[in-house]
This record gives structure tokens, sequence and C-alpha cells, in this order.
């Protein structure tokens, strides 16, 4: 296990791994703050993506953290019932795995639960997070390799929306205005709030949200595009930023230490 005071007591920490289209990322997390209890470890996403090189990747990261506790992995795609319904950003061979098997088999048999990454970073940001996550019917967002959606109404999560792939005009959001699509077009953040602004604006439209919580490693800089949002609901940058995917997927690991 992790040569911190996680050896001391199992029940206050988890391991949480964020498996995203650039990078697979874990640290110990302390359920009692919501901050790292260890360094994190980030190795490249392999290319291609698919489940079995990325469970080494995953299994690598436990190694590394000297873990032998459960562990929970959230992933770019639906997860229900523990099977992979899709795959964004990562190797379409996933739809159909039986993630909960492929990431227990590649640990050698280690507890572990899976769950969608925007999901995992809604409920982190609901219990370490902005309070603006935990009141009303608002949409929390992760903008980077894509754009990640999480439904929460008063914290409680209606799971796996994949708002990102909804059609805004001939293009799918995360097409338009993930953070990848800035890089890629070399968008200033001027251009790239105009987008960020009409994806937004259609999601107000259906939805109707109280709030929208905007994460991923973008949220770092909020302060260069956020104000020049014109939409009429509020817009509060998220406070884990990318960090959240991690805590998150270690709260779903929490579920599965006996007490």
């Amino acid at each position: 296990m992790a040569t911190t005071d996680t050896e001391h007591d199992l029940s206050h920490f988890g391991l949480g791994i964020d498996i995203g289209g650039s990078g697979v990322k874990g640290a110990i997390v302390d359920y009692r703050t919501g901050e790292f209890a260890s360094e994190r470890i980030k190795i490249a996403t392999p290319s291609p993506a698919t489940p079995e090189a990325v469970a080494a990747v995953v299994s690598e990261i436990v190694r590394g953290h000297n873990w032998d506790g459960p562990v929970g992995i959230c992933l770019p795609s639906v997860v229900v019932n523990q099977v992979a319904r899709t795959a964004a950003n990562i190797d379409k061979s996933w739809i159909g795995t039986d993630v909960h098997d492929l990431f227990t088999n590649a640990l050698g048999g280690t507890n572990v639960a899976v769950l969608n990454d925007a999901d995992a970073a809604g409920l982190a940001e609901v219990s370490f997070g902005d309070e603006t996550a935990r009141s009303g019917a608002v949409l929390f967002l992760t903008f980077g390799t894509g754009i990640g959606s999480a439904f929460l109404a008063d914290g409680v999560l209606f799971p796996n929306t994949e708002l990102g792939h909804m059609m805004i005009g001939d293009k799918e959001a995360e097409h338009l205005a993930s953070s990848a699509a800035k890089d890629r077009e070399e968008l200033s953040y001027k251009k790239w709030a105009k987008r960020v602004n009409k994806v937004l604006a259609e999601y107000e439209r259906l939805f109707n949200p109280a709030a929208f919580v905007v994460g991923g490693g973008i949220s770092r800089n909020s302060d260069k595009w956020v104000p020049l949002l014109t939409i009429d609901t509020p817009v509060v940058p998220a406070k884990l930023r990318n960090r959240a995917g991690i805590v998150g997927a270690a709260m779903a690991a929490r579920s599965l230490i006996q007490p």
C-alpha cells in the first residue's frame, strides 16, 4: 500500500484513476478533504487506446502507488452495469467491454468500480468543490479532449448524459468547442469563448439549468474566457479543475470498502 499515513486507515483514503484521451492519471485521495495524499502519476494514453493496452497502464499506476485496496476508475464512456457502451477519444473496441472484469483481471483480482469520467468529476465537485454544484438543477461540464457532462439535481447525479456529442448546427458540441478544438485550430480565448457560448446557449435552451459549472484543465484560465460568455445562466468555474476525475473515481472506490 502507499507509504504515507494511508497505511494506517484505508477507510480514509482511496486510489482514483482517470483515463483520458491523452493521458491516464492516478493518485491516492483523502476522503476527508478531497486532496491528493500522494503524488499524481500520469502516463500517456497508449495508441491505439485498446482496453488491454489501457488496462496495462492502469496496472502500472496502481503498482507505482504500491496500493492494495479497492480502485476507482473513470473513463470517457457511457458505463451501464459496468459495461462500456460508447467510446469517446478511446478505441472503439471498448464498446461492449465488461470494464469491471477487464480491470479486475488486469489488477490481479483487485476490487474495482468504474464510471463515466464526467460523472466522476461532477460527483467530486458536489462533495469538495463549489457549493453551486450542490443546489438546484446544475449542468457540470468538463472541457478537454472532448466535452464531458454531468446532470446534477440538488447534488444527485443523473448519469451518462454525454452532451458533448449533441449536434450544434452541423457539428458535435465537442468538435466545435472542446479545449482540444481550441488548441487544434489555434483559437484565441475570444474566438473560442464564442463557440463555448453557442454550445451553452443550446444547453440553456433545452435544459434550463440554474447554473453551469465548468471544469477541465482549461478552467485554470477561466478568467480569460468565462467573463466573455453572454448567456443568461450563471457560469461558475469548478474548484477541483482537472483533479476532479481522479477524486470522483476514488470516491467510487470508497463504496467497495467493507465497514
